[in-house]
C-alpha cells in the first residue's frame, strides 16, 4: 500500500524532523521525501513551522500505521493529549493511504488539509504530481497550480537529512 505522509514541527525543527525521518527510515525502509518548506502557524500564533512530505509502501493495516507513528510522535516529546491548533515537537499525518476515501479508524481519508493548507499540498503535489486524489480525477499537480500560492506562502528551506539536501530517497 502507499502511504504518504505529512511531517511538521515547530520546536526544534531540524532535530525533531530529522529524528522523526531516522524513525520512519526505521519502521518503514525508504522514503521518498520531498523538499522541505517553511511556513507560518495557521490556526495559532507560534513560532513557524518546517514541513514536508514523505511517501513509502507498507503492508501495515491503517490502524496499525496509525498506532506506529502516534509512539513516533510521543518518542520525540508530543504530548499524547496535545490540542489541535498548538506548537508542537513533531506532527505526523496520514495524508493518503493508498486509494481509501471515506472515514476508517477515526481518520478521514484523503485528510482534507490537502485541499487548504500549502504546506501540506505543495510537497505531496512535488512527489507525486500525477497522482489522482482518490475517487476524483484531480491530480495533485492540478490542484496544487489551482491554489492561491499567495494565501500560505511558503520558503524553500534548505533541509538536511545525513548530510544529502531534501528532496531525496531516503534511507539509512
Amino acid at each position: 500500500m502507499k502511504v504518504y505522509l505529512g511531517l511538521g514541527s515547530n520546536i526544534e525543527p531540524e532535530d525533531n524532523i530529522t529524528a522523526g525521518l531516522r524513525d520512519l527510515v526505521t519502521h518503514f525502509g525508504a522514503l521518498d521525501a520531498s523538499s522541505v518548506y517553511q511556513s507560518a502557524a495557521v490556526g495559532f500564533d507560534g513560532p513557524s513551522f518546517l514541513n514536508l512530505v514523505v511517501g513509502f509502501e507498507t503492508t501495515l493495516l491503517l490502524a496499525d500505521l496509525r498506532a506506529c507513528l502516534r509512539e513516533i510522535e510521543i518518542a520525540h516529546g508530543r504530548p499524547e493529549n496535545a490540542s489541535r491548533n498548538s506548537s508542537r515537537t513533531l506532527d505526523i499525518d496520514i495524508l493518503l493511504y493508498g486509494d481509501f476515501c471515506g472515514y476508517f479508524d477515526a481518520i478521514e481519508l484523503p485528510r482534507p488539509e490537502i485541499h487548504y493548507n500549502a504546506f501540506v499540498l505543495r510537497p505531496l503535489a512535488e512527489l507525486s504530481p500525477d497522482l489522482a486524489i482518490p475517487s476524483t480525477d484531480i491530480t495533485l499537480g492540478e490542484l496544487w497550480s489551482r491554489f492561491d500560492q499567495k494565501r500560505q506562502p511558503l520558503i524553500a528551506y534548505p533541509f538536511q537529512f545525513d548530510g544529502r539536501y531534501l528532496p531525496s530517497l531516503l534511507t539509512i
